[in-house]
C-alpha cells in the first residue's frame, strides 16, 4: 500500500507537457528524490508523454494522459495511462548509438531513455488502452537505531 499518492488527467496534447512536468515534480519530490533524480523522473516522463501524443494519439489531441503518482517506503510509483492506439514496446528495434550523429535515424531513442532514467520500466496494453509504469528507487533513510547511534 502507497504510503502516498496522486493522481491527474490531462490533454493529451503537447500543451500539456509542462503541466505534467510540474504534477510530476511535485511528486518526485515529495518521494525525496534529489535535484538531479528529480530531473531524471520529469525527462523520462516527459519523453513517455511526447510519444503517448505523438504515437497513440497521433498528435491530434485526441484523448487524455491519466498520471498517477504513489510513493512508498522505498520508490516512486510513476503509471500512465491513454486510450491512444496499442503499443508494443518490442517492436521497437534498439538505437544503435554506434553510427555517427549524422547518420542516426531520427527518434527511437525513447525507450532507451527511459529505461536509463528510471529503475524499472513496464508496459501493458489491452483494448482499451496503454499503461506504463514507471519505477524510481527511492533513497534509503536512516534507521531509527543508526539515528540514536550517531547522537551516542
Amino acid at each position: 500500500m502507497a504510503a502516498s499518492s496522486s493522481s491527474k488527467r490531462f490533454p493529451g496534447r503537447f500543451e500539456s507537457l509542462e503541466a505534467i512536468r510540474e504534477f510530476i515534480s511535485e511528486a518526485a519530490r515529495e518521494a525525496g528524490l534529489s535535484d538531479r533524480e528529480v530531473y531524471a523522473v520529469k525527462l523520462a516522463v516527459d519523453e513517455a508523454c511526447s510519444n503517448i501524443i505523438e504515437h497513440a494519439y497521433r498528435g491530434q489531441s485526441r484523448g487524455e494522459i491519466e498520471c498517477q503518482c504513489a510513493i512508498d517506503p522505498d520508490r516512486l510509483i510513476i503509471v500512465l495511462r491513454d486510450q491512444g492506439q496499442r503499443f508494443d514496446p518490442a517492436s521497437v528495434p534498439e538505437p544503435d548509438l554506434t553510427t555517427d550523429l549524422e547518420a542516426r535515424q531520427t527518434g527511437g531513442l525513447g525507450l532507451y531513455l527511459m529505461h536509463r532514467l528510471v529503475d524499472d520500466v513496464r508496459f501493458e496494453s489491452d483494448e482499451s488502452g496503454n499503461t506504463l509504469i514507471l519505477v524510481k528507487r527511492r533513497p534509503a533513510l536512516p534507521s531509527p537505531e543508526s539515528s540514536a547511534e550517531g547522537d551516542a
